[in-house]
């Protein structure tokens, strides 16, 4: 079980919850690193196409303390996901090769940092998630459409891109309007939302080439649990 110190290098303390979103450029972080991770990661079964792969880990702070939580399965109900919702999910934990380095408990201790003034929870999901394209098939970073996902704050930090085009993230304050936040998310670079104030949705990618993909990090502040472990 992780049970590391925070790097103060990253930290940058807030005195407001958000009054918008926060787009960062993480440009301290070395993205390179995760990608062999991604090259490992399981298809995720739950969704038909064999396009999307997926692990999630949980963790929690404790004082100046990185904990990883024992594991635990994802569930959300149809009101946030029409495609996957009421369904208990079971995806392998992170590898811990990943889980300790540096770089990426850094990606977690900044967004604790908006945690710390917008939410009354010290837990953080880790869903590690890529997303393919090739010639044949579209890939969909966001088949349940426009929503939200039930949390108090979301973070999609972008880690890698090859070979595609699309996945451009979209922030929107109802969905009947225009998207007030249009981006396609470079690596490196962290958006961070309220999920009760914005929908979101990131549209398909299509590959240049054979083959293409897409590596993001999201993590929610609290987690997504089936209702009879609790919160």
């Amino acid at each position: 079980m992780l049970n590391a110190s925070k790097t103060e290098e990253f930290i940058k303390p807030r005195a407001n919850c958000l009054v918008s979103y926060i787009l960062e450029m993480m440009n301290a972080i070395k993205v390179e690193p995760f990608e062999l991770y991604f090259d490992r990661l399981p298809a995720d079964p739950y969704l038909e196409g064999n396009y999307r792969f997926r692990r999630l880990s949980h963790f929690k702070i404790l004082g100046d303390r990185l904990i990883q939580l024992p594991h635990r399965q994802l569930f959300q109900s149809k009101t946030y996901n029409p495609i996957l919702g009421d369904v208990i999910r079971e995806y392998e934990e992170l590898e811990d090769g990943l889980i300790q380095q540096v770089d990426f408990q850094a990606v977690i201790w900044e967004f604790y940092q908006y945690c710390q003034v917008c939410s009354r929870s010290n837990e953080i999901a880790v869903h590690q998630i890529r997303t393919t394209a090739s010639l044949q098939k579209l890939g969909n970073p966001a088949p349940e459409g426009i929503h939200r996902d039930g949390v108090t704050l979301v973070g999609i930090f972008s880690v890698h891109r090859q070979g595609v085009e699309g996945a451009e993230t979209h922030l929107y304050q109802s969905k009947e309007n225009e998207p007030i936040f249009s981006k396609v998310l470079n690596p490196g670079e962290f958006l961070i939302f309220k999920d009760d104030q914005y929908f979101h949705y990131t549209s398909p990618i299509k590959t240049t080439g054979d083959k293409g993909v897409r590596d993001v990090f999201v993590l929610t502040n609290p987690g997504l649990f089936p209702p009879e472990s609790g919160a």
